[in-house]
Parts: structure tokens; sequence; C-alpha cells
């Protein structure tokens, strides 16, 4: 029988039965592509402020004790109604990755003065340029640029965090940020903010801080530390 006639007595010929069936594969993977990038949306979305899963303060925390924040480096008006604390170290990749969100509470609640933010240095033994990253910030500060060096030394945390001259790497960023880099040397080498370093990361040991970031909204510990969490916090506290 030729394949006129098969197409009279046999309907659709084998080929555009095969391709029906792919065109149902494709159509299904589709619906599931789409599917899985609904998911995707729906899980990046922050969290209402009002969600019963947003993290709460233990039952029997008091307030922070805000004494504390003198050995912290802070942004914002004193009487802010939110503070907002970070205890991190600045070759940690986590804290490297809530550096942005700390940028975005920053831009949206901090210039606002709804929010104060408290940077804590809690350099963590296991990595060796920590505590020169942290020296690097504040001996930036001394030339009122300790928040645009905090920023950069995150931002390019890949390009220091193993290298064998990290100080001369933190001097290059100086210049760059406009520092005097004698000024900024002679810091350095001469460990000027050693003692500032070790009294915040001895804040930490008193809280029981251990890990990095530790980030606390007042006195509530966040639990899944980035934007999502944080601002929908912020929110709620602001709210009461």
């Amino acid at each position: 029988m030729g394949e006129a006639k098969r197409r009279q007595t046999g309907g659709a010929p084998t080929g555009q039965s095969r391709g029906g069936k792919r065109t149902g594969w494709m159509i299904t993977g589709g619906a599931i592509a789409l599917a899985l990038v609904a998911g995707v949306v729906w899980l990046s979305q922050p969290p209402a402020a009002e969600s019963p899963s947003l993290p709460v303060a233990a039952e029997d925390a008091g307030p922070f004790p805000a004494e504390l924040d003198q050995y912290g480096v802070s942004i914002g008006p004193a009487d802010a109604p939110v503070v907002v604390r970070e205890f991190a170290d600045y070759q940690c990749p986590a804290c490297a990755n809530f550096a942005e969100a700390s940028q975005k509470l920053k831009a949206e609640f901090v210039a606002s003065g709804q929010v104060r933010f408290v940077y804590f240095d809690l350099p963590l033994r296991q990595h060796a340029n920590a505590i020169p990253a942290a020296m690097a910030a504040r001996c930036a500060s001394d030339q009122d640029q300790y928040w645009p060096m905090h920023e950069r030394l995150f931002a390019r945390q890949s390009a220091w965090s193993d290298s064998e001259s990290a100080a001369e790497i933190f001097t290059r960023y100086a210049g760059d940020l406009g520092l005097d880099q004698s000024r900024f040397r002679r810091c350095m080498a001469t460990d000027l903010h050693r003692e500032a370093i070790e009294n915040s990361a001895a804040v930490a040991r008193q809280l029981r801080v251990m890990s990095t970031p530790t980030v606390m909204v007042d006195n509530i510990p966040l639990t899944r530390p980035g934007w999502g969490q944080l601002s929908a916090v912020v929110e709620r506290e602001l709210a009461r």
C-alpha cells in the first residue's frame, strides 16, 4: 500500500503521531517550567510584616544593652525607634552576602531616620585577613570614609580574602576613595585600632554571639539574615 493510500485508510501517518507526542511533552515541560519559575518568585518575596513566621524575641529576653553600642560603629540617629545590629567578619562569605541587605537598610530606613544601624567586628580565628580588614575600615574612619571602605571590603572580598598582601590591597582601596595613603598605611602598620576591634569582639562573646553574620532587630535575632526577613521585621517593629 502506498503512502497516499495509507493516509486515506489509516488516518495520520506515523511521523505525525510522533510529532503530536512531542508537542504534548513540550506543553507539559513548559507548564512545569512555568510552575518552577512561579515557585521561585513566590519564595523570593519578602514575608509580610504581620507574618507569624517572622522571628520574635525570646520570652525571657530583655532589651538589648544599648550601652554596648559604643563598641560598634553606628550610622543613623541616636533616637531612632528601631536599632539593627550586625555582628560580622569581613572575610566571612555569608557576611558579604548580607552586605547588600545592610546597604538597602541604610538607604531605605536609616536615611529616613527610622533606623539606626550598628556594626560590630567579630573577626573569626580561621580568617587570617579578618582583623586587617576590620582595621582597614576603622583606619578609613579616621578620614571619614568608614562606610565606603566597609562596603568595598565586602563587595571585593574575593580579591583579598586569600591574599598574602591584603594590607597593600586595602591601601589601594584607600587611594581609590581619596584617602591620604601615607596616613592610612601608618594606621594599619601600628595596629592603631586593634583595641577597638577586640572590644567589639568582646561584646559578641559577652552576648554569646558565636556565628557570623548575627543580625538583631532591637532584641530579635533574625533566623534567616537577608533583606526579606530583615525588612519585614523592621517594618513590623516600626508599626508597633
